[in-house]
């Protein structure tokens, strides 16, 4: 199971970038770049820059990017008995290459290969470089890619094979690092930092919760472009039906306004938490920007919500994107 969800992350990942002809490479930068919130450092070329979008760097005028998704340390055997050639080829990758490499005192593999391309379009064979990274205690999967033109083999493999790992940071700084402030935890605090761009929040003492047994609050930033004003209470219903641990919505409210020149999408609704079969109380909350949006997941028991939606709002209200 863990190989077939890790397979399909992949497939996500390696469709994250949108690449655009390029020309050209650069010098490379002198001391490693870290993502932030990331363990894995990189030297990228000077024409590249970390990505907004995702954990990772984009070359400047398109072509390339790269990206590292860290995962626990027992996914580095099961990638790789995982990653076998038919598996990667159905998620687009088809490898030319596989070598054992070293990333330090850790072992890796990398799988090199391409992107057919594809017989009905105009667009060419995309290069691609998967390095899988086993350490103690995460495990690197770092995929980059480069259409023939934006950067050279040579480039792209060093940029790849070059990568470097820090001690894991402290909950604080990882909190820190995230594209946006919370101004106002109105008595929650955070528990988990995902992906770099989304943080778990609760209201109670305990780390790890069942049967919903604490209010938690989950922030999410994503950088891509915002639905337009008539289309985003669709969006926000879509985004909130989607959730697969919930069933039975009923939507007690749904609105968008305008608050301190930004606008938003709020909805409160009742459901059911599907492991437990608990009802529960759901606010989701969307802060349109120019270049992306903020989404605030809150889910609190039902019998515990007096009071709890108020403070998913102080929270919501004081988030300041960087």
């Amino acid at each position: 199971m863990l190989v077939r969800n890790l397979t399909l992350r992949l497939g996500r990942v390696l469709s994250l970038a949108v690449l655009m002809a390029g020309l050209g490479s650069a010098a490379f930068a002198a001391d490693p770049v870290y993502p932030p919130g990331s363990r894995f450092g990189f030297e990228p070329p000077a024409d590249m820059a970390l990505s907004r979008r995702f954990s990772g760097f984009e070359r400047k005028e398109g072509g390339a990017t790269l990206s590292v998704v860290e995962l626990p340390p027992n996914a580095f055997a099961e990638l790789v008995s995982g990653f076998t050639d038919a598996n990667l080829l159905s998620q687009g990758f088809a490898v030319e290459k596989r070598e054992e490499v070293k990333v330090g005192d850790n072992e890796g593999m990398l799988y090199t290969g391409e992107q057919p391309a594809d017989p009905n379009a105009t667009a060419p064979a995309i290069r691609k470089w998967i390095l899988v990274v086993g350490t103690p205690t995460v495990t690197g999967l770092i995929i980059a890619q480069a259409l023939p033109d934006a950067e050279t083999e040579e480039t792209m493999r060093k940029l790849v094979t070059g990568v470097t790992l820090r001690p894991p940071l402290t909950l604080d700084q990882q909190v820190e690092a995230l594209p946006f402030r919370i101004g106002n935890m109105a008595g929650f605090r955070p528990i988990r930092v995902l992906a770099g761009n989304s943080v778990l929040l609760t209201a109670a003492p305990k780390d790890q919760m069942q049967n919903l047994e604490q209010p938690i609050l989950v922030l999410a930033q994503a950088v891509q472009q915002p639905p337009a004003a008539e289309q985003r209470d669709g969006f926000a219903r879509a985004a909130l039906a989607s959730n697969q641990t919930m069933k039975d919505f009923v939507i007690e409210r749904a609105q968008s306004y305008r608050s301190n020149g930004v606008d938003w999408h709020e909805i409160v609704a009742r459901a059911v938490d599907m492991p437990t079969n608990v009802p529960v109380v759901v606010s989701q909350t969307i802060r349109f920007n120019p270049d992306g949006y903020l989404r605030a997941l809150g889910v609190v028991r039902e019998d515990q919500r007096t009071g709890v939606l108020a403070k998913f709002r102080e929270v919501v209200d004081s988030v300041q994107v960087k």
